[in-house]
Parts: structure tokens; sequence; C-alpha cells
């Protein structure tokens, strides 16, 4: 699993959350989660597979917001029996 933090410019509300939210959602059926922020001005998606920036940056355009670049890590899901473990 994989976590992309994509910055993106131009969201100014719940509502283009939302649509950003969607549009991933609709472009890239593999993804697991996706939550959009515009006071963080991003979008984090937790995805099974890799997505090119430029990808990205179509999925960012397309609902008229600016994609100034994305971040990868790799994406460990937590359970709930995994507090306090080592």
């Amino acid at each position: 699993m994989l976590k992309i933090t994509v910055d993106i410019e131009g969201m100014m509300c719940n509502m283009c959350e939302s649509h950003m939210d969607d549009e991933f959602k609709k472009q890239f059926s593999f993804i697991k989660k996706v939550t959009s922020s515009h006071s963080e001005n991003n979008s984090v998606i937790i995805t099974t597979e890799d997505i090119d920036d430029e990808r990205l940056k179509a999925a960012v355009e397309e609902c008229g917001y600016k994609f100034l670049g994305a971040a990868r890590v790799p994406y460990e899901k937590k359970g709930l029996f995994s507090f306090g473990s080592r």
C-alpha cells in the first residue's frame, strides 16, 4: 500500500474537497481511500498502485485546480489490536 499526498492550489470549501475526492475515485478505481482538505491544500490518497504525477496532475486540472506536486510514502494500515504492540 502507498500513501500519496497531492498538493493542490485552489480548493476553497467542502464542496471543492468532495469534487476532488470524486474525481480521483472516478479516474483511479484501485484507490482504497481519498481525503481532500481545502484548509491544508492537499488530498491524501491510500492506494494499492502508484499513480504517476502526470495522471494526478490531469485529475486535479480536470477539476479546475492547480497541481503543485505529490509525495509518496509506504502505508501500513494500523489495526485495532496494534495499539501498544512493538
